[in-house]
């Protein structure tokens, strides 16, 4: 990368992603944005602007937005994959053709494909084959971004040079970038907070006050951190940004997409009209349906996943569930479950004290 500036291509024209090559361009690097929507790629080159999912701020003049994937994709440093789970895997194959194993490949998507229960980097590993592979993930509610508040964020990859090219790419100082090694907790973590969202925002169109939402949010952590470790990830990741702090702002804004779900479920909207109000993908409608039934195939215990499922799928009123949510809820309190090899570690270590 040398003197050059970098060149960091992103690829959606969501509001997060936007909110991303805004910051890029920031750092003086060469931004490019790819989008499906040819209207909305002029718009944000000549206006900048996206009238759609940011319109009330002002895109740095130096992000050239395209409907021309190889335009966008050639000479990139970094890839950002700011694309919606459902389509990901689409639009990355699309991609394929245009890019190369230097690239540092990361995805800023929550969510989870439901063949095979995938994670964004794991798709992104699966269709490239690519070394450097990372994602980003903490709270990070775009419209705030957009506006320059101070917030994290956190790049999650096993590779060190991912890891300090996102840092270097969007790092500043409204927009603070920390690195963890754990790819799969951190995406995992954003993934999971989704679907609390929906439930603490069903919980405030009922009525309900701090106390429930605080009760909601921890029991909803000590929910994650049970699910993570069955499949494999570091619950501590989950006392992080990527797990708490960003169960804490969807939890607790009207920006976020998956809460103002929630709350139109608690007003009494069927999922569809909820959904069709928002007029933007809300991911953890999906993950709801793919976590439960993961869960169920498990055996994990996750009464407030199941829940919302009922809420959502079967048609059980939200009013009726958040009564009947608490009473089957397990008793103790503190149940951050550290991985087995973290136990057998500690008890290996425990006994060789004692000897």
């Amino acid at each position: 990368m040398s003197d050059q500036p970098m060149r960091v291509a992103v690829l959606g024209g969501g509001s997060f992603g936007t909110a991303l090559a805004s910051i890029a361009a920031d750092n003086a690097a060469e931004v490019r944005q790819w989008l499906r929507d040819p209207g909305l790629a002029a718009q944000i080159t000549q206006e900048h602007r996206n009238s759609r999912y940011l319109p009330d701020f002002v895109i740095n003049p130096a992000v050239v937005a395209s409907s021309d994937m190889a335009e966008v994709l050639k000479d990139a440093d970094l890839v950002l994959v700011a694309i919606p789970s459902t389509a990901f895997r689409e639009v990355v194959r699309q991609a394929r053709p245009c890019l190369h194993d230097t690239q540092i490949l990361v995805s800023t998507t929550k969510g989870i494909q439901e063949e095979g229960f995938k994670l964004m980097s794991q798709i992104l590993e699966e269709e490239t084959g690519f070394p450097h592979i990372g994602v980003i993930s903490g709270p990070n509610l775009a419209a705030e971004i957009a506006d320059k508040q101070l917030t994290a964020t956190v790049i999650a990859s096993d590779d060190p040079n991912t890891r300090t090219c996102v840092q270097t790419a969007l790092g500043c100082d409204y927009f603070r970038v920390y690195a963890s090694n754990d790819r799969y907790g951190v995406e995992l973590g954003g993934a999971l907070k989704n679907i609390y969202a929906i439930a603490a925002g069903m919980a405030a169109a009922l009525g309900m006050g701090e106390n429930t939402r605080s009760m909601l949010m921890t029991r909803a952590l000590a929910e994650m951190s049970r699910f993570a470790v069955d499949q494999g990830a570091n619950p501590m990741t989950f006392l992080g940004l990527a797990g708490v702090g960003d169960l804490i702002v969807t939890c607790s804004s009207a920006l976020s997409r998956n809460y103002r779900v929630g709350q139109a479920l608690g007003e009494g909207k069927t999922l569809d009209e909820a959904v069709d109000a928002l007029g933007q993908v809300a991911e953890g409608v999906n993950t709801v349906r793919l976590v439960r039934n993961k869960a169920h195939e498990e055996g994990v215990y996750m009464p407030l996943a199941e829940g919302l499922y009922q809420v959502l799928f079967d048609g059980v009123p939200a009013r009726d569930m958040a009564r009947l949510l608490m009473l089957g809820e397990q008793s103790s309190d503190v149940e951050f479950v550290l991985p087995r090899k973290v136990v057998q570690q500690d008890r290996r270590q425990g006994s060789k004290h004692h000897g």
